[in-house]
């Protein structure tokens, strides 16, 4: 079930200078609740983002600051969380003939006192993605 969906801005190390600010679409998916609810889960919390157009820094360049701020800020446990990188289908090309397919990313981190590290980049499998593909399916429309 959709626990929450926004534009979420995170705060970079620069200071005033705001050196890798950005922001990216958040949804956070809780499968204790809803449908799913019968079932138990190893890592109940599902947290997807995705890079939105106007953003100066891209998920994939602070995905551990963005992991980091999503847990503290939501009180989430890392360790039952899977954080998942969507990126949406592009068409490039000078009539947009060609075609760049979705794709989603699990990414793993070390966690150190709190805060992620070292992301590894994986293909979501395809049982996860059955579940996780009917979740945006449902919430495809803008974010409030």
């Amino acid at each position: 079930m959709l626990i929450h969906d926004e534009i979420f801005t995170w705060e970079g190390w620069g200071g005033k200078l705001k050196l890798g600010s950005g922001k990216c679409r958040l949804r956070i998916y809780d499968l204790r609740k809803g449908k799913a609810a019968n079932l138990a889960h190893l890592r109940p919390m599902i947290v997807v983002v995705s890079d939105v157009a106007d953003s100066p820094m891209s998920i994939r360049s602070c995905s551990g600051h963005i992991a980091t701020s999503v847990t503290r800020r939501f009180d989430i446990d890392p360790a039952r969380m899977i954080f998942i990188e969507y990126y949406q289908p592009k068409s490039y090309g000078e009539n947009d003939e060609h075609l760049i397919p979705e794709r989603f990313e699990i990414v793993e981190f070390s966690w150190h006192e709190d805060k992620a590290f070292n992301p590894k980049y994986r293909p979501l499998n395809p049982p996860l993605k059955g579940t996780i593909l009917p979740l945006l399916r449902e919430t495809e429309r803008e974010p409030p």
